[in-house]
C-alpha cells in the first residue's frame, strides 16, 4: 500500500555515523558462525544450529525504499522529520540483524516503492544491502508496488534471484504457473545427526499478485489455482519423503508460508482471539480464491507471514494456521507517528532426545522487534508446539510419533 511522501531532507551528520558504524560492525564480525548453521552462501543449504537446535527467521515487510537519503519519512513524529530518510529503514535493518543474528531473512514485499524510485535495481539493492553486508542467507517475494518503477514485476523478481547472498527463486522449472516468485527452501536438521540428511522445516514463498486483471474484478491480485497446484505438489513431495524415507517419520516436517498481500481469513479475527493490533482494514482480494483451504488441506503449514496493512502486526490462529502480520518496517512507508516500525522475528526449535541428538521441530515461537530506543521486544508466543499437537512418543529405531 502507499500513501503521500514528504519532501527531500537532509540526514543529520549522527544517523550518517550510526549507519556506518553498523556497516563497519558488521563487516568486522559478520555472520559468525552463519556457514556452519545457516549453510552460507558457498551451499545455499539451510539447517538448524548444532549448539542449540534452533533456526531463527526475521521478517521485514514494506520497506518501501526509493532513492536513500533524497526520499524523506512519512507518518513520523514532528521531531523526528528533519533528516528522516530511507536510511532509517537501513539503520534499522542493522539493528535488528545484529540483535537477533538470523540464520535467514524474508523479505515479504514492497520491498521497494518503484513509483517515487529513480532506479528500481540500484533501490533494491539499496534496499537488501545490509543482509548482503552481514552475509545472512535471505529470500524475498514481491508485493504490489516494487513493479511500478523501472524495472517490471518479472524483472524485479529477476534482479532478486540474481543478487548475492540471495536464496530466492524466479518459478519452479518446467512448471505454468502464474506469478514470479513461486518457489520453496528446505531447512535440514543439525548436521550429524539422525536427521541432518531430511529438511525438518519447509518454507514456502508466493506471488501474492498486485492488482486484479480481471475488468469485473476489483482491487488487489491473489494466489492463482496454479499456484496452489504447485504448492500442494510440492508440500505432498515433502511429506511423503519426511515420512517414507529412513528415518521414517509419522508426521509431516513443520511448514512455514511467506507472501505479501492478506487473504480474506484475516478478517476472522478479533482483539479477543489474536495477539497483537489491528488498527486498519484488512486489504485482501476482493475475491476468495482458496488458499487458506489449500494449506489447511496440504496439512503441514503451521503459520503463513504477510505484509502489506503497515499498521496490523497481530497473529490470530484459524482451522490450525496461525495468520501473521509483520507491521510496517520502512520509513519511506505509511505508518502511524508515535507507534514504531518493526520487524517479526520467527525461531524454531529442534526437540532433543535423551542421548543429545537433534530431532523434529518441537516449538515454533514468534515475537517483534521495535525500531525504539530499547530495541524492544514485544508479544512474544508461541505459534505451534509440537505436545498439543497430537501425540507424541518414541518409536524403537527412535523416529518420531
Amino acid at each position: 500500500m502507499g500513501g503521500g511522501r514528504l519532501g527531500i531532507r537532509r540526514l543529520p551528520l549522527l544517523l550518517v555515523i550510526l549507519v556506518a558504524a553498523a556497516a563497519g560492525g558488521a563487516a568486522a564480525g559478520k555472520g559468525k558462525g552463519k556457514e556452519a548453521h545457516a549453510g552460507g552462501t558457498s551451499t545455499s543449504r539451510l539447517r538448524f544450529r548444532r549448539e542449540s537446535g534452533t533456526f531463527k527467521v526475521v521478517q521485514v515487510a514494506d520497506m518501501h525504499y526509493a532513492d536513500g537519503q533524497a526520499t524523506g519519512c512519512e507518518d513520523v513524529l514532528p521531531s523526528q522529520v528533519a533528516g528522516c530518510s530511507d536510511l532509517n529503514t537501513t539503520a534499522f535493518l542493522y539493528r535488528v540483524f545484529r540483535a537477533e543474528d538470523p540464520d535467514l531473512v524474508v523479505f515479504t514485499g514492497d520491498n521497494i516503492y518503484g513509483a517515487d524510485s529513480t532506479d528500481a535495481a540500484k533501490s533494491m539493492d539499496a534496499a537488501i544491502a545490509p543482509a548482503i553486508d552481514m552475509k545472512l542467507p535471505w529470500a524475498a517475494v514481491i508485493g504490489n508496488h516494487d513493479q511500478e518503477g523501472t524495472l517490471s514485476r518479472e524483472g524485479v523478481m529477476r534482479h532478486l534471484v540474481g543478487m548475492k547472498n540471495s536464496l530466492s527463486g524466479l518459478n519452479p522449472e518446467g512448471v505454468e504457473i502464474d506469478g514470479y516468485g513461486n518457489y520453496n527452501l528446505e531447512v535440514s536438521g543439525v548436521e550429524g545427526t539422525s536427521l541432518g540428511e531430511k529438511s525438518v522445516l519447509n518454507l514456502y514463498f508466493l506471488d501474492s499478485g498486485d492488482y486484479s486483471t480481471v475488468p469485473s474484478i476489483n482491487g488487489y491480485g491473489w494466489i492463482k489455482a496454479s499456484q496452489q497446484v504447485w504448492f500442494q505438489q510440492t508440500s505432498s513431495s515433502l511429506q511423503r519423503k519426511y515420512m517414507n524415507e529412513t528415518p521414517k517419520q509419522n508426521q509431516p516436517a513443520p511448514g512455514l508460508v511467506f507472501f505479501h498481500i492478506p487473504l480474506p481469513e484475516f478478517s476472522s479475527f478479533t482483539a479477543a482471539n489474536f495477539t497483537g493490533v489491528k488498527q486498519e482494514g484488512i486489504s485482501s482480494a476482493s475475491i476468495n480464491s482458496g488458499f487458506f483451504s489449500s494449506m489447511v488441506e496440504a496439512g503441514d503449514v503451521k503459520a503463513a507471514f504477510i505484509g502489506h496493512d503497515h499498521i496490523n502486526d497481530f497473529c490470530g490462529k484459524l482451522s490450525g494456521i496461525q495468520l501473521c502480520y509483520a507491521g510496517g518496517f520502512g520509513y519511506h512507508a505509511y505508518g502511524k507517528a508515535g507507534w514504531s516500525r518493526r520487524a517479526r522475528v520467527v525461531s524454531v526449535q529442534l526437540e532433543k532426545t535423551d542421548n543429545g541428538d537433534w530431532r523434529g521441530v518441537k516449538s515454533i515461537k514468534t515475537w517483534k522487534r521495535l525500531d525504539d530506543p530499547h530495541l524492544s521486544t514485544i508479544d512474544s508466543e508461541v505459534l505451534w508446539n509440537r505436545g498439543s499437537n497430537g501425540r507424541h512418543k518414541k518409536n524403537p529405531d527412535g523416529s518420531d510419533s
